[in-house]
């Protein structure tokens, strides 16, 4: 039995366009060089290490709270006020992009602080 070697993110969307450069931006990823198809994106790390996402147009829309979401790690190492300051200006970044602010869940005995944002669809992640 072989070993996994890449690991792809798909999202199902209704613009994937729109969804790929939102991510595009978030992550520092670029899209592809010529593409001029809306039915689909794809988003890949410049330096080779992070995943690849895939962005594909369905029809129908989003109902339901996701099963899996993406944790955006820009408080790495950083606790307390540092910590909150660090997700505070990421979040402000975010939502000029068209992200939208959820809960700031404040650091307990077990983790620490996190904010819950929304992509340019609704796609839930973590500013972590």
């Amino acid at each position: 039995m072989g070993s996994v070697k890449q690991v792809q993110i798909t999202f199902d969307c209704a613009e994937p366009v729109r969804v790929g450069k939102f991510w595009c931006e978030v992550l520092g990823y670029v899209g592809p060089a010529d593409h001029d198809d809306d039915s689909w994106y794809a988003a890949s790390d410049p330096n080779g290490v992070g995943p690849r996402l895939y962005f594909q147009r369905v029809p129908e829309g989003k109902i339901v709270k996701n099963r899996v979401h993406l944790d955006v790690r820009v408080g790495t190492g950083l606790k307390g006020e540092e910590r909150l300051a660090a997700l505070e200006a990421e979040c402000v970044r975010l939502e000029a992009l068209g992200a939208v602010r959820g809960t700031l869940l404040l650091a307990d005995e077990e983790n620490e602080s996190c904010q819950n944002m929304q992509d340019v669809e609704g796609n839930e992640f973590c500013l972590d």
